[in-house]
């Protein structure tokens, strides 16, 4: 069966995955960009942002898993646009016309809108529905390829905690936030049932990669 993947998800310190206030001008709240400046210093970042150079170190090969084999995505409400996005019937998501994901895309809401099929093979669905439904849904689509969790925090949080997620690839960066939405909350014990390996690298980030027990 294919797996289930989280990449790339950034943290602080105190375990904030956004920090508070999310606003069309400001998407991870009063953090900014703080939680995810490792990334857009990288070759893969500053790919992802139309733009050349970047690092090409260990940040970067972690980075790198995040499309091979992916085959469907499924993010929250919250990832998708600002509180309030639903009352927008133009609102397309943050990335423009040709959004980074290039496969079919679940996003889960509590007010369903019709599809919207964007350039590069990326079409938004709309699901208000279970994990558990969102992901056979997404399976059912992605034909054998791996689905991917794409965030925010609360989606991996409810995904990790009904044993859904084979590996999550988490990356604590050296800052506090101090309020916003917590990862690991109602989380105890989860790793139990994963192998974690934990590599630090120069940018002062700590990658942790929980892969499921065999």
């Amino acid at each position: 069966m294919s797996l289930v993947r989280v990449h790339n998800f950034s943290i602080s310190l105190d375990g904030f995955g956004t920090g508070e206030g999310q606003s069309l001008e400001n998407p991870f709240g009063h953090a900014g960009h703080r939680l995810n400046t490792w990334m857009f210093d990288t070759r893969f970042g500053r790919e992802m942002m139309g733009q050349e150079g970047g690092g090409r170190g260990a940040d970067d090969a972690f980075t790198q898993r995040w499309e091979p084999g992916i085959g469907a995505e499924i993010m929250g409400a919250n990832k998708f646009g600002p509180p309030g996005w639903q009352d927008d019937a133009d609102w397309k998501g943050w990335w423009g016309p040709n959004p980074p994901f290039h496969t079919p895309t679940y996003v889960l809401t509590h007010r369903p809108r019709p599809s919207i099929e964007m350039e590069g093979g990326t079409t938004f669905h709309f699901l208000d529905t279970t994990p558990e439904e969102a992901l056979a849904v997404a399976r059912e689509a992605a034909a054998g390829a791996d689905v991917r969790i794409g965030g925010g925090p609360t989606v991996v949080r409810d995904f990790v905690a009904a044993g859904l997620v084979d590996l999550l690839h988490v990356v604590q960066v050296p800052i506090v936030l101090g309020r916003g939405v917590r990862l690991w909350d109602g989380l105890e014990a989860f790793d139990e049932a994963y192998d974690v390996e934990t590599v630090s690298t120069p940018s002062g980030v700590t990658h942790l990669t929980f892969a499921r027990k065999a």
